[in-house]
């Protein structure tokens, strides 16, 4: 059975260099530190996208190759809540793995809260149900965000 890999986004296309693919299989999925490269300069929407992508691509790696994904500390996106945010999903996806998080992510924190997704019902449903990683970091968003994988 031959696996093909997951089409790209045009975002992720848009931002991706000839050291994103792997020579011998023509795909390799992204690091969270690529991943802070290509949301400097983004619009939110984008970032979203990107952030999507990434777990999806990490959804799909198998479980003893994922948290290499995660080690490599991120250059700042430029925003600070996009820079806490890697630390969270981070967190966020060790935790899941049955892992801890990576190193560089302990200490990021937002000093005033932050809602992404900031509706009267998205607000609410992220005070209630935001998970514990980006809750401590001060950004609150509902997990059903961060199940696009």
């Amino acid at each position: 059975m031959v696996l093909t890999p997951l089409p790209f986004s045009d975002a992720m296309l848009m931002r991706m260099t000839d050291t994103d693919m792997d020579p011998v299989h023509g795909y390799r999925a992204a690091t969270i530190a690529e991943l802070a490269r290509w949301l400097t300069g983004a619009d939110d929407p984008t970032r979203w996208r990107l952030v999507a992508e990434l777990l999806e691509e990490y959804r799909h790696e198998p479980a003893d190759r994922r948290l290499a994904l995660l080690e490599e500390e991120p250059d700042s996106t430029g925003d600070e809540r996009w820079d806490v945010l890697l630390g969270a999903l981070a967190e966020h996806l060790a935790a899941r793995d049955g892992r801890g998080a990576p190193w560089w992510a302990e200490s990021r924190r937002l000093r005033q809260v932050w809602f992404p997704f900031n509706t009267p019902a998205a607000r609410v449903d992220a005070v209630v149900h935001a998970p514990a990683a980006f809750r401590r970091r001060g950004i609150f968003v509902a997990p059903q965000e961060l199940e696009v994988a």
